[in-house]
């Protein structure tokens, strides 16, 4: 799949090396040319600087070619307008939003706008975890362990 991800912090790039790493073709916007240290070494996608919300960078990013696109951005403002970008004008079916704001994640997926908010995620993770609830977040804890066991083995 073709893969435009806004927002190269840790869960931009994380995802974005994982992506890679499965046979996709990733391209990586950030305003920051520093934020793409993050990127493992390997990365064999496109790292882009610019502002994920403005039409030509996101046009020089392929998003109009794109199957999927992720706004990962600190900002959940620059999420949802970048979304809305992708979705509305350039028609990606695909798109998912960060946003941190639970109310706003569930009043854009009323719009037809993936939204994750890691708050309510890692909120309720951490509550079953404490419960001792084996269910919620058992497959999300062991993927994440092997990711950081791979992570680790890749630096030394």
């Amino acid at each position: 799949m073709n893969i435009v991800i806004v927002g190269c912090g840790r869960v931009g790039a994380f995802l974005a090396g994982q992506l890679d790493k499965a046979g996709h073709a990733v391209t990586i916007v950030d305003l920051e040319r520093g934020s793409f240290v993050h990127l493992p070494q390997n990365f064999g996608g496109t790292t882009l600087l610019g502002n994920g919300t403005d039409l030509e960078v996101l046009r020089t990013a392929g998003v109009d070619k794109a199957d999927a696109v992720f706004t990962l951005t600190q900002g959940d403002n620059r999420n949802l307008m970048a979304a809305q970008i992708a979705r509305q004008i350039f028609g990606v079916k695909r798109v998912i939003a960060k946003v941190n704001d639970p109310i706003r994640a569930a009043l854009y997926r009323e719009h037809e706008i993936s939204t994750v908010s890691r708050t309510t995620i890692l909120g309720t993770l951490l509550e079953a975890m404490l419960m001792g609830d084996a269910e919620v977040g058992k497959v999300l804890i062991e993927k994440s362990k092997k990711a950081e066991t791979a992570m680790a083995g890749e630096l030394g």
